[in-house]
């Protein structure tokens, strides 16, 4: 997909990445549908694009408010040709201090709100036989830290929905792209951060250094989203536009670690854990 202008449909346009990514599709003369739960917070970003901008309040997890702001996005262009999936919320907190409830909040805004605005748009890209579909996760969607548990949570399964997703609406010409981004200097760490609300003394020295860091760290985050939107866009123009994008060199270091330290994990028990196979039957290699 060239830069053609394009119909862009972007969830929290108000802050952060849904910001600036906003701000970059307008300039460059694209159409974008922007949402938030503030609409107030939107008329900065519309404002001297009225012809090509339409700002709609929404709430993610709304399912009214979903399908209402689909309907007025199709009416005001006519077609959807990119969503992006931005919309979030980050979380602090040992995995026992989440409630039920608390927990419950972090998937409905991490993951079923995105796996349900993609439910409500997929049915007008099928009848276009194209689309472009950009979710943001994080790195956090690919590993772990002590206090992230319950975000980390949502967001490896959100990876997991999108990646089968890519799979299965590939042949309808819909491509897929996971953008896992590292730290970059949002409002990630701020007020909206969903804290635990029954803290344990016992997790304060394991969760303790993972929220100093948030809170210290705090607007002097390395990444800058504009330069991050900037790659994103040139994944979304690109003919083969990669499953996962991976943004900023902290995230990639966490990453080569991890993905290091797992396969080594896996293969300490590979010889008895392949040995398990009934007597009678030949062992499969696959992929190997």
């Amino acid at each position: 997909m060239s830069h053609e202008k394009k119909v862009w449909f972007i969830t929290g346009a108000s802050s952060g990445f849904g910001l600036a990514l906003a701000q970059a599709v307008l300039a460059r003369g694209d159409h974008a549908v922007v949402t938030a739960r503030r609409l107030e917070r939107l008329q900065a970003v519309v404002q001297g694009h009225e012809d090509r901008a339409l700002a709609v309040q929404m709430d993610v997890t709304d399912a009214a408010a979903r399908e209402r702001a689909v309907e007025q996005a199709i009416a005001r262009f006519g077609r959807i040709d990119v969503l992006a999936n931005i919309a979030g919320r980050g979380s602090i907190g040992a995995v026992e201090e989440f409630s039920p409830a608390e927990l419950r909040d972090q998937f409905e805004i991490n993951f079923f709100s995105a796996v349900e605005m993609t439910r409500a748009i997929l049915p007008q890209m099928r009848a276009q036989r194209a689309g472009r579909v950009l979710t943001l996760t994080s790195v956090g969607g690919l590993v772990t830290v002590a206090g992230a548990g319950a975000y980390c949570a949502a967001k490896f399964a959100l990876e997991c929905w999108t990646e089968t997703l890519a799979k299965e609406v590939a042949p309808l010409g819909i491509r897929v792209t996971l953008v896992e981004p590292g730290a970059f200097r949002t409002e990630f760490a701020g007020d909206v951060l969903q804290r635990a609300a029954h803290r344990l003394d016992v997790y304060r020295t394991v969760v303790g250094p993972f929220e100093d860091y948030l809170i210290s760290n705090a607007g002097k985050q390395m990444g800058d989203p504009v330069k991050g939107v900037s790659v994103m866009l040139d994944a979304i123009d690109s003919d083969s536009p990669p499953l996962r994008l991976m943004l900023g060199a902290d995230a990639y270091a966490l990453w080569d670690k991890t993905i290091a330290e797992r396969i080594d994990d896996i293969d300490a028990w590979r010889e008895q854990g392949e040995a398990t196979a009934f007597d009678d039957v030949q062992a499969v290699q696959i992929g190997r």
